[in-house]
């Protein structure tokens, strides 16, 4: 068997070098290039080679002017701090990146997420890291609902694409994208080549059949997503998870979003029945004082649209 053919790619700009070096040529960081698998181990369907990330496969010069211009369809969630940073609801064929530290609460807000929506819209929770008797367990103690609650455990993108076009759930929880592994690939779990033609095969399948899909993301220590760039260019929307060290408060805010503004935050507190809404943030930080306070200073200022 011929031995597969490689290249290095950068991870902060996507460039390819036929060689490992210190230095990416074109955006000039270091220590940036990851070696990734050209050519896949068994040849590839003739449909997915040719498919763009939209699934369409023959393709034609249309005028704009015959396309029809519609809203798109948004379902509202039930948690009013995401909605508002998804842009007022979830659109329906998107496909949602969440990011953030380990232990941040990206699974909890993302399971509270199905419970809220409930029998309302089908939902499907694929767990690459739990079991599904954790994630059971988790759902129990944040007192959400198990009947609507419908989860996988599988990692292999071509199994979990057969089951979702079997169940057609509305809405595909990935967590996270980094476990993902395809068999046209011989490179491990969580390397640039998976990351990348796992999460293309997901938008393929979300555009496809107008299933919204939210993929859960490790980060780096420099605080941006793991894998390759190109991944936060192939989703709609790019939302980060934070939060201070020892505090219960998180901040949810949108870098990247085609359908909504990106200055927008939600803000959250974690609890032991996970995390709940915090509509009025700044009596967080002034109600703690009962009256002046000598040497304190309170400035007013505003992000987003929250009044």
């Amino acid at each position: 068997m011929a031995k597969a053919k490689t290249a290095y790619v950068c991870n902060q700009c996507g460039a390819e070098h036929t060689r490992w070096q210190g230095q990416c040529a074109a955006c000039g960081a270091w220590d940036t290039l990851s070696e990734i698998v050209l050519e896949s181990v068994t040849r590839a369907a003739p449909a997915i080679k040719r498919s763009g990330y939209a699934g369409q496969i023959s393709a034609r010069i249309t005028p704009l002017t015959e396309v029809a211009l519609q809203a798109e369809a948004r379902s509202l969630i039930g948690i009013g701090e995401l909605d508002r940073v998804l842009g007022g609801g979830m659109v329906q064929g998107s496909v949602v990146l969440v990011g953030g530290d380990p232990g941040i609460g990206k699974s909890t807000l993302l399971l509270q997420m199905l419970g809220a929506l409930g029998a309302r819209l089908k939902g499907l929770y694929v767990s690459g890291e739990e079991s599904l008797a954790q994630i059971a367990a988790r759902a129990q103690r944040l007192g959400l609902e198990l009947g609507p609650l419908h989860g996988l455990a599988e990692t292999c993108i071509e199994r979990i694409l057969e089951h979702a076009q079997a169940a057609h759930p509305q809405l595909l929880v990935i967590d996270s994208v980094q476990t993902l592994w395809s068999e046209q690939l011989a490179a491990a779990p969580g390397s640039i080549s998976q990351v990348r033609e796992t999460a293309a095969r997901l938008v393929r399948h979300a555009k496809e059949s107008g299933t919204s899909v939210f993929l859960v993301g490790h980060v780096t220590k420099e605080g941006g997503i793991a894998g390759p760039r190109v991944l936060e260019h192939m989703v709609d929307a790019v939302l980060y998870f934070e939060g201070d060290a020892g505090s219960r408060f998180r901040v949810l805010r949108a870098f990247k979003n085609r359908f909504g503004a990106v200055n927008e935050l939600g803000v959250f507190a974690m609890s032991e029945r996970g995390l709940r809404e915090v509509p009025n943030p700044s009596a967080i930080f002034l109600g703690t004082h009962s009256g002046p306070t000598p040497g304190s200073a309170v400035m007013v200022t505003r992000e987003g649209t929250r009044p």
